[in-house]
């Protein structure tokens, strides 16, 4: 064998677009499998909506088994279990372990790290990035390409003028469309779409809902939880949704956990029809059976809304709630003469939705980058040599851990999939003004 024979071919220079989980993750293992990796980012600092998740205690992932890990992702839930079954919940702790952040499980199943904060891990994942040779590139904002432009040829607007930059591989790990502020404002979807790439319309998901409150309702009551409740959904569309849980009342309708669990039902469904009705199980501890008879009990010199209380265990914005479809005289006249009637509307109360919020209010953004555009490994079909990772993928799934694990696994395996194609090809020259 020659000299030249046995000089190794220089390490593939890779783009990463995008400072959140999947880019980061992404540039890790890119990083572990001999690649010299740049990241940019329009932002001044990465991880802003993971600091900003964080604040209420970082939920990383969930402790159920990968089956019914898996099945969260509904309709999306076959091309996401291969990310999982790669980089499932038990492997994600022990890759935060190793970074020296320990994690527990919550009552609910939901895992976070001891100290509850995204910035220490945050902090600890970018000392490992950089010692291993990570290039951080912040407020550099990405222009998309011009006409010509190789797939791999990448412009920025950055501080000291725009960027011309040439890569072997590029990762776009852009986010979706909600909070704008931090990053996410989905810019790039019509760029992928001019280049032939199959994008389905971005849309709110783990969001809130207009109801048209009364001006009074919605002044007295937003901001309040409502605690312990069933909420129910059955369009014909698939199985029924039921669970029991909370959520708040705002200024112009709905939020909260057990409604952002049920939010793609309703988005689909108002889309479909225009309005969506959904009920609520107000006491969900006492049967219809037991609350006719509760509300049947004699008011005496009682008020209602002290009968209600006393007897049926409503009160405060539960309470108010039945004055949004009910004036005093009809209740009192329900609860002396059809209280059963009463009390079958108590346990299916029916509450219209007339609209999702805006999607730079939810928490995650449905539609992106669809499966079938995209090649076994992640590659872009019409784009030779990018690759997609993240929540900018036409996937959507509900909080508690579900969105950070497969944002984390999905940039693991984009860039296997950036190794695989790329793993005896040589560089390409790295950076240039524009």
């Amino acid at each position: 064998m020659t000299d030249a024979a046995r000089v190794a071919p220089p390490a593939i220079h890779v783009a990463v677009i995008g400072g959140g989980p999947a880019g980061l993750m992404a540039a890790e293992v890119l990083l572990q499998g001999g690649a010299r990796v740049d990241l940019y980012d329009g932002m001044p600092s990465v991880g802003r909506k993971f600091l900003l998740a964080g604040k209420g205690g970082l939920n990383l992932t969930h402790s159920e088994a990968i089956e019914p890990f898996v099945s969260r992702y509904a309709e999306r839930a076959a091309q996401v279990a291969p990310w999982l079954q790669a980089f499932d919940a038990p492997a994600l702790r022990d890759w935060a372990a190793g970074l020296g952040v320990g994690t527990f499980v919550g009552s609910s199943g939901r895992v976070f790290p001891a100290e509850m904060k995204a910035a220490p891990l945050l902090r600890a994942w970018l000392h490992r990035l950089r010692s291993q040779g990570l290039r951080l590139h912040m407020r550099h904002r990405w222009l998309g390409w011009q006409a010509g432009d190789a797939p791999t040829t990448l412009r920025f607007a950055a501080p000291a003028g725009d960027v011309l930059v040439q890569a072997d591989a590029l990762v776009l790990a852009l986010g979706g469309a909600s909070w704008a502020r931090l990053g996410s404002d989905g810019a790039w979807a019509p760029w992928l779409a001019d280049r032939g790439v199959g994008v389905a319309p971005l849309q709110p998901s783990n969001c809130g809902f207009d109801v048209g409150w009364s001006p009074y309702f919605a002044e007295r009551f937003a901001g309040a939880p409502i605690k312990t409740v069933r909420l129910h959904v059955d369009d014909g569309r698939g199985p029924a949704f039921d669970k029991q849980g909370e959520f708040v009342i705002t200024a112009t309708g709905i939020e909260g956990s057990l409604v952002y669990a049920a939010s793609a039902r309703l988005r689909e469904a108002i889309a479909r029809d225009g309005s969506a009705t959904l009920q609520l199980d107000l006491l969900p501890g006492r049967s219809v059976a037991q609350l006719a008879s509760a509300l049947a009990k004699g008011r005496g010199a009682r008020s209602l809304p002290n009968h209600l209380k006393e007897h049926a265990g409503l009160d405060g914005v539960k309470a108010a709630l039945l004055r949004e479809q009910f004036s005093a005289s009809q209740l009192a006249a329900m609860v002396a003469g059809q209280p059963q009637v009463l009390a079958e509307r108590l346990k299916a109360w029916p509450l219209r939705l007339m609209a999702a919020r805006p999607i730079d209010e939810a928490i995650s953004s449905a539609g992106g980058v669809r499966f079938e555009a995209m090649d076994e490994h992640g590659m872009l079909r019409a784009l030779p040599g990018v690759f997609c990772a993240g929540e900018m993928i036409d996937w959507e799934a509900p909080t508690g851990g579900y969105l950070l694990g497969a944002s984390f696994a999905s940039g693991r395996a984009a860039a296997a999939g950036v190794l695989a194609r790329h793993s005896n090809q040589p560089a390409l020259p790295q950076e240039s003004a524009a």
